[in-house]
């Protein structure tokens, strides 16, 4: 919902609010303030949700005049806190969710955050005290980027609101371009891509006091901590509170003025989110239907719609699928990087487009996702290593053979893959040794192996470590360090960004109600426990939607996503344009990277040496990127 900027001190230009017209096209509000550190600025686009009246219009100012805010987000839980203020004595004149947090802020002042449930961000001025102050969602699910130069301090819901700003430098910065070719991670600290422009992370605020100079970077403190606590139950007893902080999750969710839909990939977390919809709704009694959509493939590789198929008639949804096209890729490539200011990771995001472009073609203003469940629940099969080590570690061998056999069964996994990677190291040396020396592994091509990377590159270590680090989060080891950092550190955040853009350049608000906080609580207090547990991933889940999830679903045991038939598109239809693609890149950033390397992985893929992976788009996309927005080195 909705996109917002706020400066202090640059010249006020209404430009930076109309540059991200699509993200409000409801609605559109200025004002311009003084303060002792030049001129203040608040803008809002408005997307309207709830109260669609113009009584929503932001900057939303108190009857005293002193309060003035503009805001992005939802916050589910706005009638109880209404009523629990009416009761109090205050007077509400709207219906909209942001009177009441402008006033649950007038009352509690930055205590009001730990009382919210939903997804924000927000700048707050006060004409009298002559202070902002702006804060984010605790897991980031809704934007906001600061910049500050010589000239001022600005806020924005887009990175292309803030570029152009005096005192930028408009090149890349390198350190986090690195991390992002060479694990495809983004969004895992302060700073983006660009050179200067950080953002406030998930579950940080900040105050700036006008009358004197500050550093951005001092000012920001987190208002939620990136901590879990620990909690030993049995399974039943996890599974029925899971279900029951789900349910009550998804039921908040459908507040909304608006028609209210649903992304749909077949995987159990988008599943169980329609399901649930569907028994709230009464779909199945006579209720209304949830509008489901979802993206559907010819190659049986990668195609659900068989699990989408008995979702959709175990939910009595009103289904609409889309076949994204491999030609398409291409084509939309540069709009998609535009609305997504970053470069992003993999043709999946190509697909989860084209998901929201229909959703808007039918009408749904409102989407409910899955988005959060991977993460707090080690749903990525990479969890695996984690887990059996873990076991390895605790000399838990009768589980670690448990595991092995069901990978191999559920997964395809083969046993001697598996025994060499968990097994062989146990064995005395002489005999690792001769296992060890027939495997051999794939050609390694250095093609980020630069002066220029190792200079002005991530020195700090890998992203996940760096994503742990900043946090103050323990290093990855086991399942409950690993949910902590992908939670609040890495994936999720990157995850959010992307659907974030991609659903707000459509103007439809994507919801994601598996990050309702006091069900992410639950879930990562169970640390170690109740989440992959021999072959399953996500139990927890499995078990707690026992009886709501249609039964081919919840024994479901592989993991697509969004995913795309990258593998056949880019050996096919699009090989060529990949290849030009990644020359494109490498004649526009000359020594940034290896170019005879890149060349030899790009021809090992496209050759069938090795499997393609998301690599070769992040080369390409890099390009496009830097085309678009003119970055330099």
């Amino acid at each position: 919902m909705c996109g917002l900027f706020g400066s202090v001190g640059f010249a006020p230009d209404q430009a930076r609010i109309d540059i991200v017209a699509h993200r409000g096209p409801d609605g559109r509000g200025w004002r311009e303030f003084a303060s002792p550190a030049g001129p203040v600025s608040l803008g809002h686009r408005r997307l309207a949700i709830i109260d669609v009246s113009d009584a929503g219009l932001q900057p939303m100012s108190d009857a005293s005049g002193r309060f003035h805010m503009v805001f992005n987000g939802e916050i589910y839980n706005y009638i109880e806190l209404r009523e629990e203020m009416r009761a109090k004595g205050e007077v509400f004149v709207t219906e909209s969710d942001s009177e009441v947090l402008l006033r649950a802020y007038i009352i509690w002042g930055e205590a009001m955050l730990d009382r919210l449930r939903g997804m924000f961000s927000l700048v707050i001025w006060d004409d009298r005290d002559k202070t902002l102050f702006a804060a984010r969602d605790r897991y980031g699910i809704k934007p906001l980027y600061m910049v500050q130069t010589p000239k001022g301090i600005a806020f924005g819901s887009e990175i292309k609101q803030l570029l152009g700003l005096p005192g930028l430098s408009g090149r890349m910065n390198m350190a986090r371009v690195h991390d992002f070719l060479a694990a495809g991670i983004a969004d895992h600290s302060a700073e983006t891509m660009f050179d200067g422009i950080n953002q406030l992370r998930g579950g940080e605020c900040i105050t700036i006091a006008t009358e004197r100079a500050v550093s951005l970077a001092s000012c920001v403190r987190r208002w939620y901590p990136a901590t879990a606590g620990e909690l030993r139950i049995s399974e039943a007893e996890a599974a029925e509170r899971f279900r029951e902080l789900l349910s009550e999750s998804v039921k908040l969710h459908l507040r909304s003025d608006v028609p209210v839909g649903s992304c749909l990939s077949g995987g159990l977390d988008s599943s169980a989110i329609v399901c649930l919809m569907s028994n709230l709704l009464g779909s199945g009694k006579g209720g209304a239907k949830v509008n489901t959509v979802s993206a559907c493939y010819a190659e049986k590789s990668v195609d659900e719609k068989p699990f989408m198929d008995a979702v959709v008639a175990h939910a009595h949804t009103q289904p609409h699928f889309i076949f994204p096209k491999a030609e398409d890729v291409f084509q939309k490539a540069s709009d998609i990087t535009w609305h997504q200011d970053e470069p992003f990771g993999s043709t999946s995001i190509f697909a989860q487009w084209c998901v929201f472009e229909e959703a808007r073609r039918v009408g749904v203003k409102v989407m409910l996702d899955g988005q959060g469940a991977d993460e707090q629940l080690a749903g990525y099969h990479g969890g695996f290593s984690y887990y059996m080590a873990d076991l390895t570690r605790r000399r838990r061998f009768g589980q670690l053979f448990r595991t092995i056999m069901e990978r191999n069964r559920y997964h395809g996994t083969p046993v001697a893959e598996q025994l060499r990677h968990y097994i062989v190291p146990l064995l005395p040396k002489g005999i690792s040794h001769v296992l060890r020396r027939k495997h051999h592994a794939m050609v390694q091509h250095d093609w980020l192996g630069t002066d220029l990377l190792r200079e002005r590159g991530n020195t700090q270590g890998t992203a996940l470590q760096v994503a742990s680090d900043l946090l103050g989060l323990p290093t990855v080891t086991d399942i409950r360090s690993l949910c902590l950092t992908l939670t609040y550190g890495s994936n999720l955040a990157m995850l959010l960004h992307w659907e974030d853009r991609n659903s707000m350049a459509h103007s439809i608000e994507a919801r994601v109600p598996f990050l309702d906080h006091p069900l992410v609580e639950l879930d990562l207090a169970l640390g170690n426990d109740h989440k992959i547990v021999g072959g399953d991933t996500k139990r927890v889940l499995r078990k707690g939607m026992a009886g709501i999830l249609p039964e081919v679903i919840q024994e479901r045991r592989d993991k697509l996503g969004f995913a795309t038939p990258e593998q056949i598109w880019f050996r096919g239809p699009l090989r060529g344009l990949v290849t030009e693609g990644i020359e494109a890149t490498l004649a526009r950033y000359p020594g940034l990277m290896n170019a005879d390397g890149v060349r030899a992985l790009a021809a090992d893929m496209l050759d069938g040496r090795r499997n393609v992976d998301f690599t070769l788009w992040r080369i390409v996309n890099l390009g496009l990127w830097g085309e678009r927005f003119g970055v330099s080195l």
